[in-house]
């Protein structure tokens, strides 16, 4: 991983950072993992996730309870959680994580954003490879924090390392020990500001600027689309 994993993070981020409906896909998260696990977060790690997630985006505290309260209403959408593969401008790969009420008009708008920027859809697992998925934390170091010594303390709960950029850490894990890894943390009693499953490119690939104002195009129109929760691409 190193630095340029930290890299893809931040571009990623960038792009988060320009999405027009970014609350409603945070209010989105919040009610599935209260429609599936309770609205308690004290007894929902997800839902605790999904709440640090859009407090970290600076979404108000009204409209958090508000999307847990849907989750217990009687009229909640049921959602689908379902990832669309595809090649984009100059042969970028592209993972599209989806979270929909309506399937059949979530893969016709991914389709349409893939094949207007000259790309396709591939079949469902054909890049699962290209990428390793990851539980990622972020959070602001305290002063007195040995970032060493937490190291050692979180190997057993499959940390794999952690990242210094600016004052803020970033711990990385297999997307298999992200429960461990928030349990960890809550035990030692960091507080994490954001936490999230990641996709990372096993082989990530340069691109001139040209053509990534075309492959940003796309993705960008992927973003707003209310039905996408995420996009992953092997840009390095």
């Amino acid at each position: 991983m190193g630095r340029a994993f930290e890299y893809r993070r931040a571009a990623k981020e960038k792009r988060w950072d320009k999405m027009s409906r970014i609350f409603p896909k945070l209010a989105k998260a919040i009610t599935m993992a209260a429609k599936e696990g309770g609205g308690d977060p004290d007894m929902n790690a997800s839902l605790r996730t999904a709440i640090q997630n859009a407090k970290a985006q600076n979404m108000p505290k009204d409209n958090i309870e508000s999307a847990i309260k849907r989750a217990e209403g009687k009229d909640a959408a049921d959602y689908t959680e379902i990832n669309y593969e595809g090649k984009g401008p100059h042969g970028v790969l592209v993972f599209v994580e989806c979270a929909s009420d309506n399937t059949t008009r979530t893969v016709a708008n991914v389709k349409h954003y893939f094949t207007k920027s000259g790309g396709s859809l591939v079949p469902s697992g054909s890049l699962e490879f290209m990428f390793n998925r990851k539980a990622v934390f972020q959070f602001e170091k305290p002063e007195e924090l040995d970032v060493e010594e937490l190291e050692f303390e979180l190997i057993d709960s499959g940390l794999e390392e952690i990242i210094e950029n600016e004052g803020t850490l970033y711990a990385y894990a297999d997307y298999t020990n992200f429960g461990s890894m928030g349990s960890a943390f809550e035990e030692k009693g960091i507080e994490i500001e954001k936490a999230s499953l990641q996709r990372i490119p096993t082989s990530p690939v340069d691109f001139s600027d040209e053509q990534l104002e075309e492959i940003e195009k796309m993705l960008d129109k992927m973003e707003e689309d209310d039905d996408v929760q995420a996009v992953y691409t092997n840009i390095a």
